[in-house]
């Protein structure tokens, strides 16, 4: 059957917040147009589905006919040819090596390092200080990935490179892949930024790489995964290159979700006293005033609650596929070829599967409502194949990381200082200012 045509083209430059919401809007109301939209992005014609079902199928149960899109192959000069990017024969392969530095057993052990990252950041609070939360939150997301990759001296310096050049790449990235190709070639301050931070990090991820060849040492980190792990039918491991794409893909895409998340539920929570108590009270319960690790996520089952609603709340704008071949979605024939549009925020804001789904409600992720969830509906971290290899990692540094603030600290808006929010790949809180407050407890709990 024809493919409903979208009035209008999606809009795709610029960074207010009326621009911002003009997309978030433009994109969320394609689906009252029908589970497939033609719309074009930019001069180039695209798909959306709009459907949870039909995105279901679109990532999983035909995932093996769509490779990434388009706006994949712009980020190819910043990821190279990783997870994030690569397709087929080979993509399988990388994850086949890539996954196992995220088993369970692994990410256990790096729960200590979330744990403490986050204690010595709120170390430093003090009580009554106005934190730039978000300005926390990146930095300890840069620290949290950044100790999991990199264990050695070098890596350190690695470390530091990132926490310099992460966030440059991440403001000026999105903007740059929907801009025309040539944009990229104007000599302009923000293309000159964004190409001085790749190229930075380029040199010292491969100054550390070639620096553990020389040395060989398992030292338990992420990096000695993916420099040990070895093809499973042929054998070969990853050259420096492949390792080095691979480490740029878990930089980027693992700093930004969780500093993001992390920011947004410290806003949610200060904007909802009882879901801040009942957040409290099942921290103290469970923690009783230790350290948080791995067994007590699971615990958590409020916390857990409140980020996946983050998550729902505060997801990517929108993301891409591109068919291999003529593939039928519900009504439509898709031809091969055609860049396919599904977006997050647009499926995590529909009435028809979350009820009132601009209201923060942690409760809704209860057992027996998230089970009433339509599959497709909330895909934080993608779905399939091409799921976040990562989204295990992501999802417990924000809740151990939530619980360690929590066990000590509330944080309170600055009052006459509204959230001002920027864009990259999302919506992205900039200036969040809040107060430290200690936490009273009387007993181990909150009085």
């Amino acid at each position: 059957m024809p493919v409903p045509v979208a009035p209008g083209r999606l809009p795709l430059l610029g960074h207010t917040l009326p621009m911002l919401l003009r997309r978030y809007e433009f994109t969320t109301s394609l689906r009252n147009h029908g589970d497939v939209v033609r719309v074009d992005l930019g001069t180039m014609p695209t798909y959306v589905v709009t459907n949870p079902r039909l995105v279901h199928e679109l990532l999983v149960t035909k995932g093996p006919l769509f490779r990434k899109g388009a706006l994949f192959d712009r980020f190819l000069p910043v990821f190279g040819n990783g997870l994030a990017t690569s397709n087929g024969t080979f993509h399988r392969g990388q994850r086949r090596m890539v996954q196992p530095s995220f088993h369970r057993d692994r990410i256990a052990a790096y729960t200590e390092t979330m744990a403490r990252a986050a204690a010595d950041l709120t170390s430093t609070w003090r009580p009554g200080q106005v934190r730039v939360v978000e300005e926390d939150t990146q930095a300890l997301a840069v620290t949290i990935v950044g100790e999991a990759l990199f264990s050695t001296e070098m890596g350190k310096r690695a470390i530091e490179e990132v926490r310099r050049s992460i966030f440059i790449v991440l403001k000026h990235g999105m903007v740059r892949a929907l801009s025309p190709s040539f944009v990229e070639k104007l000599p302009l301050r923000g293309n000159r930024e964004f190409d001085a931070a790749i190229e930075r990090m380029r040199a010292i991820v491969l100054d550390v790489v070639r620096g553990w060849r020389e040395d060989g040492t398992d030292r338990g980190d992420l990096l000695s995964m993916l420099l040990l792990a070895r093809h499973p039918d042929t054998g070969a491991g990853m050259s420096d290159r492949q390792v080095h794409d691979e480490v740029m893909t878990l930089l980027i895409g693992g700093i930004e979700t969780t500093a993001l998340a992390l920011a947004w539920a410290c806003h949610e929570l200060a904007r909802h006293p009882e879901v801040e108590r009942r957040v409290h009270a099942e921290v103290d319960e469970v923690l009783g005033g230790r350290t948080p690790t791995f067994a007590d996520v699971e615990k958590l089952v409020y916390v857990n609650q409140v980020v996946n609603e983050v998550l729902r709340m505060y997801p990517v704008w929108f993301l891409m596929r591109r068919a291999l071949a003529p593939v039928e979605l519900g009504d439509v024939v898709l031809p091969a070829g055609a860049e396919v549009i599904f977006s997050p925020h647009a499926l995590h804001h529909d009435p028809a599967s979350f009820e009132a789904p601009y209201r923060f409600d942690p409760g809704r992720w209860s057992p027996e409502r998230a089970a009433k969830v339509p599959k497709g509906a909330f895909v934080p971290f993608g779905a399939g194949t091409r799921q976040c290899v990562g989204n295990l990692f992501a999802r417990t540094e924000i809740v151990i990381t939530l619980a360690t603030v929590a066990a000590r600290w509330r944080l309170v808006p600055v009052p006459g200082r509204p959230v001002r929010v920027r864009f990259t790949s999302a919506a992205y809180p900039s200036r969040l200012l809040m107060t430290a407050i200690p936490r009273n407890r009387v007993g181990g709990r909150s009085p």
